[in-house]
């Protein structure tokens, strides 16, 4: 009896093409390395796990009128409402790359009449008759995906959309510190306009003093002049408030998606509060939080799954077909026994000579996934280098704060000390303007200090990724 071997060669190329089935032509996915730090400097705690980002914005931004202000945007605003319609239009090119997976069926139906003619098709055996011929049949197809050219299809499609996720992720975090950052701008503005208003009016009482005294004969046109001069002055500054006030409110209406008009406030600049200790978390902990280093994390999933894709084009497309339905030259024969049509088979395909074409697009996809692994490293390098200038910045503003505050003080009781000393005839008028003079930018001076106090805060949790953890749009009770 003669040894089966044709049977062993049949099961031999069967199991080859079950464990070529079970793996996909291309590189697998791994997260480039990243030269993270251990921990990040100026951080209050560098060993904890625990991060400012872990935090809800409005807990951080505890201010209700701000936390109105931000569920206002993420409900409203235009930049939001089309990154998330990115990705549903990605979520819907996910479905088209997996639906590949699947066998296609489709139908046919056709009626034709014709000289020499067969189903619309020239027919030289025709003899110079007109017939007639119809077709009705069901067809089906599927590509069987041997090399995993489909399922890289898959990979990539799946990691645009999860890409076009983190965007929408990175816009809303944009859009809520860009909220915060524009409520306390203007707060600043009207701690400004507050000075200023304050000054005007301190400066109006010197010139009212220096007046009597002058109609006492005890003053000069001299204190006079002085005093109304740098009166107008501090005045001509106040409708240029104004008016940045007003354009300010205008751009956060842009942010919330509303027309123009005033903003409410629920407190001023010096009422807001500053988190005493501001913990960072790990520098590990970054890569898996920030919306900007996820979505170039998804790009590069992506681009390595595009090169397996360009690999598999190299390779037969095997694919099975079938057809079943019926063809007559009379419509009502259609269904007869002898008109039915039907075929199954098997077919591959594939390229023999592309002048260089499916090399050009390996060659490209290659160079496509090393451009998105730099950007991923260059991301993740940004990332600890805003982190790191953030708690640095709030570090220094801390200690400018301090200064700039015993500064104010002390100008204040200059201030004082300059009125009660004239108003005795111990001081000239010089004394007190130039103290009240003094304090007026000084005053200025510390509210952007606070306020940049508050903006590096917002930066920080920012770049940490914050609310990474956190419902999309919360209630505005909260």
């Amino acid at each position: 009896m003669n040894f089966p071997w044709r049977l062993v060669c049949r099961a031999h190329l069967f199991f080859a093409l079950l464990l070529l089935a079970g793996c996909a032509v291309g590189p697998n996915y791994k997260r480039p390395a990243v030269d993270a730090p251990s921990r990040f400097n100026y951080s209050a705690d560098p060993a904890s796990t625990n991060s400012l980002a872990d935090l809800p914005w409005w807990q951080l931004f505890n201010d209700p009128a701000l936390t109105n202000l931000i569920h206002i945007a993420l409900t409203n605003n235009y930049d939001l409402r089309i990154a998330a319609a990115r990705v549903e239009e990605a979520r819907a090119l996910a479905v088209q790359a997996r639906s590949q997976f699947f066998p296609q069926a489709g139908y046919q139906v056709d009626a034709y009449r014709g000289k020499n003619a067969i189903s619309g098709s020239a027919n030289p055996n025709g003899h110079g008759l007109t017939s007639d011929s119809f077709l009705a049949a069901v067809n089906a197809s599927w590509e069987i995906d041997l090399w995993g050219r489909i399922r890289r299809l898959n990979e990539g499609a799946r990691a645009r959309f999860l890409a076009s996720e983190e965007a929408r992720r990175g816009v809303r975090l944009s859009l809520i510190t860009d909220v915060a950052q524009g409520y306390f701008q203007l707060l600043e503005l009207d701690a400004e306009l507050e000075i200023a208003q304050r000054t005007t009016n301190s400066l109006g009482q010197s010139l009212k003093i220096f007046s009597r005294r002058r109609s006492g004969g005890v003053g000069s046109k001299l204190e006079t002049d002085r005093a109304e001069g740098a009166l107008e002055a501090v005045a001509a500054t106040v409708p240029d408030l104004k008016q940045r006030i007003r354009l300010q409110e205008n751009q956060l209406h842009v942010l919330l998606g509303q027309v123009s008009g005033s903003i409410p406030r629920s407190g001023n600049l010096g009422g807001q509060t500053v988190p005493p200790e501001v913990p960072a978390g790990l520098p590990s902990a970054l890569l898996e939080r920030r919306p900007d280093l996820l979505q170039a994390e998804q790009l590069l999933r992506s681009a390595g799954a595009q090169v397996g894709v360009a690999v598999g084009d190299f390779f037969p497309r095997i694919g099975l077909t079938a057809l079943l339905g019926g063809v007559s030259t009379e419509l009502s024969a259609l269904t007869a026994p002898g008109s039915q049509l039907w075929s199954a088979g098997l077919d591959a395909s594939g390229p023999l000579f592309k002048a260089g074409l499916l090399s050009g697009r390996y060659r490209q996809a290659r160079a496509a996934w090393d451009e998105a692994k730099l950007e991923y490293q260059a991301t993740a390098l940004r990332a600890f280098h805003e982190v790191s200038g953030a708690l640095f910045t709030r570090v220094q503003y801390e200690e400018a704060h301090a200064h700039q505050a015993r500064s104010v003080a002390a100008y204040q009781d200059a201030v004082q000390v300059a009125t009660t000393r004239y108003r005795a005839g111990h001081a000239n008028y010089f004394e007190v303007l130039d103290s009240q003079q003094q304090l007026f930018p000084q005053e200025n001076a510390l509210a952007r200090i606070r306020l940049n106090q508050l903006l590096v805060i917002v930066r920080l949790y920012k770049a940490l990724g914050g609310g990474w953890n956190q419902p999309e749009i919360p209630s505005p009770a909260r």
